[in-house]
């Protein structure tokens, strides 16, 4: 047998009677030459499993350093504390300095997550947290903090983490192309009748899980801020997802007709039209309605607005989800050293605050213009155009409660129940803006005399209790808070012209310093009430005050 062999079958504790071992330096010396022996022994015999296996020397490496360290800890270490009280601190950093020179060149060469890194980077890291807990665990008298500051740590979870960025950020880059197939293909007919939202977002989900499932399939050491890369990649998806449903309905300025241009009461040619052709362009054509306006049916925004409902009411399931597995590889991790808790933390609270921001957002912004759309483009008609004339007595708000009955039961037909409310209280916000632009500005067309107050606040009573519905629609306390703007602009009517004209002297005075009339309305209003009020007195104050040009053919 020759001298090599004979000194790699032996353990640090044969060779001590060899030396005179009066001091720690010399123990030291005697360590590092027995492990380098032993340790080029261990990578003998890798080689060849790894030849056999298939698997990479390195993840083998780690196992059997492992393996050595483990079993002359049981062993051996108890003795050799009587000579060196560190002595298991001592051969533990050793094998990791031995261990890193193999390591570092693959650290230094890896620019992706292949088959090879995520094989080393765990054997390799789990290496290193044995020997940090064999040092802190052996150390007497405090003195592990000196030995873990002298190992040059190989630092695998900022190499490691560096790579799952990349490839978190490559599969975000595929999450927002699926994002603009799913919509581009999406037709908004619900999935089935029990769920009725479009398949797109099924399809988002579907893609968010599987990439999810496919980042805690890395088994490499992670750091919260890869974990804060895909919520943050994920949020953005999903404000994409909201933002694109938005941006392909119409603006809410484009089914609202121009605000016809304001006159006076004409004694001589009853309320016509100032300008024929003004009255004319607040009429959209049908073909302008059909070719150069594309505005979406109502059915189509209900499938939206619950597939946004579906986007966010899941979002609570998939946070639980992804924390939940977080939490378990970080345990089955058992990483000793001081992670990022407090950023992890910071994480939890706001994951998915900015996608839940933006559908709430986009949900609300979608249910005032179905509401818009509804009253100012599919009832124009019967409602923006043909209400009140040519009174108020001859075409009451009766003749709009059927068609508007029928759109809000193809709404709640269509809607998901958690969205009911928002939606019908879109509607109930544009029919009041639909009253009170008929009321304020009607065009020339519309006239109102003293007489008609009490004919408007009827009517406004019967809206108000249409969308109250007996208890079974929206909350009072909402409808009433809504209605309390228009109620005031209806009591205006049933002051005397006089009143009236005197509240808007006093008023345009206040404005100045902030305030208002007695009446509680402002110029612009009070303005618009004397214009359209039917008698010569108020048409000659404001044609007096206000230059209002007068009704004509």
């Amino acid at each position: 047998m020759t001298v090599c062999k004979f000194i790699q079958k032996l353990h640090l504790i044969d060779l001590l009677p060899m030396f005179r071992v009066s001091s720690r330096l010399a123990m030291n010396e005697i360590s590092l030459f027995v492990m380098n022996i032993r340790f080029m022994q261990i990578i003998h015999d890798v080689e060849a499993i790894a030849h056999a296996t298939n698997e990479h020397p390195l993840a083998l490496l780690a196992e059997h350093t492992k393996k050595l360290l483990q079993r002359d800890n049981t062993i051996y270490m108890p003795i050799l504390s009587q000579r060196h009280r560190n002595a298991a601190a001592v051969s533990a950093s050793i094998l990791h300095k031995l261990y890193g020179i193999k390591l570092r060149p693959f650290l230094e060469n890896a620019e992706h997550l292949t088959e090879d890194t995520i094989a080393v980077f765990p054997a390799a890291d789990s290496l290193e947290q044995y020997i940090m807990q064999v040092i802190i665990s052996t150390c007497a008298d405090g003195t592990s903090d000196a030995y873990c500051r002298k190992l040059n740590l190989f630092k695998i979870e900022t190499v490691s983490g560096t790579l799952v960025l990349r490839w978190v950020n490559s599969q975000l880059a595929r999450i927002l192309n699926w994002v603009d197939r799913a919509i581009q293909q999406e037709r908004w007919t619900p999935v089935s009748p029990q769920q009725r939202h479009g398949s797109s977002i099924v399809e988002v989900y579907r893609i968010v899980e599987e990439t999810v499932d496919q980042f805690f399939a890395l088994k490499v050491p992670m750091r919260p801020g890869e974990l804060g890369s895909l919520f943050r990649g994920i949020d953005n998806a999903f404000q994409v997802y909201a933002k694109t449903i938005l941006d392909k309905i119409a603006n809410k300025e484009d089914v609202v007709p121009p605000v016809p241009i304001l006159t006076r009461y004409s004694r001589e040619h009853g309320i016509k039209a100032f300008v024929k052709k003004e009255l004319k362009d607040t009429r959209i054509p049908d073909v302008l309605k059909s070719v150069e306006i594309d505005v979406v049916a109502t059915s189509t925004l209900c499938v939206q607005l619950n597939s946004l409902h579906y986007a966010i009411s899941q979002l609570n399931k998939l946070e639980d989800s992804i924390w939940e597995r977080w939490t378990r590889k970080k345990h089955h991790d058992k990483s000793i050293k001081s992670p990022a808790e407090e950023t992890a933390r910071n994480l939890q609270k706001d994951s998915f605050d900015g996608s839940r921001k933006d559908i709430n957002a986009a949900i609300d912004r979608m249910c005032e213009f179905t509401g818009t759309k509804i009253i100012f483009w599919d009832l124009r008609e019967p409602f923006i155009e043909n209400l009140y004339k040519p009174s108020v007595s001859q075409s009451r708000l009766e003749s709009v409660m059927d068609p508007l009955d029928m759109v809000l039961n193809q709404l709640c037909d269509v809607i998901m129940e958690p969205l009911r409310d928002r939606v019908v209280t879109g509607l109930l916000q544009a029919s009041l803006d639909g009253l009170l632009r008929v009321i304020l500005d009607g065009g020339p067309s519309r006239v109102f005399s003293l007489g008609d107050a009490k004919l408007l606040e009827e009517d406004l009573e019967i809206l108000k209790e249409f969308f109250i519905s007996g208890g079974d629609g929206l909350p009072r306390g909402v409808v009433e808070n809504q209605v309390a703007r228009v109620r005031q602009v209806v009591k205006l009517h049933g002051y005397e012209t006089r009143e009236i004209i005197e509240d808007l002297r006093s008023a345009s005075e206040l404005e100045m310093q902030g305030g208002r009339g007695k009446l509680g309305a402002d110029t612009k209003t009070l303005l618009r009430i004397l214009c359209h009020r039917g008698e010569s007195e108020a048409s000659q104050f404001v044609k007096k005050q206000f230059k209002i040009p007068k009704s004509g053919a």
